[in-house]
């Protein structure tokens, strides 16, 4: 896959990031290529659906998130997801769960 692609791919999955802003910027697309150059495989979107269902876990009671902003809030837990030993039979179950909550 070419850098092109792959970077669309990663900000595609970012735009659809519940709690994500939707807007791509430069920095944006400047991580996502960094991610890229770096051999980060296509599966960073699990940290993003990850990520959004942490979020989404929050006590009702906790004080709201802001919007996320930019692809770099990922950072941490792409590395983590990048360590995990999770099928990927765990990721489309919170898939579903997050759209079952958006929808």
């Amino acid at each position: 896959m070419d850098s092109a692609l792959y970077v669309g791919r990663v900000l595609d999955a970012y735009r659809a990031t519940p709690g994500a802003c939707g807007a791509v910027h430069k920095p944006d697309r400047a991580f996502a290529l960094r991610l890229f150059a770096r051999g980060v495989p296509l599966a960073v979107e699990n940290a993003l659906v990850l990520a959004a269902a942490r979020r989404m876990a929050r006590p009702a009671e906790a004080p709201p998130l802001g919007v996320i902003r930019s692809l770099a809030y990922f950072s941490p837990v792409i590395e983590e997801v990048l360590t995990l030993r999770v099928g990927e039979d765990y990721f489309q179950h919170l898939r579903h769960r997050l759209a079952r909550h958006s929808g």
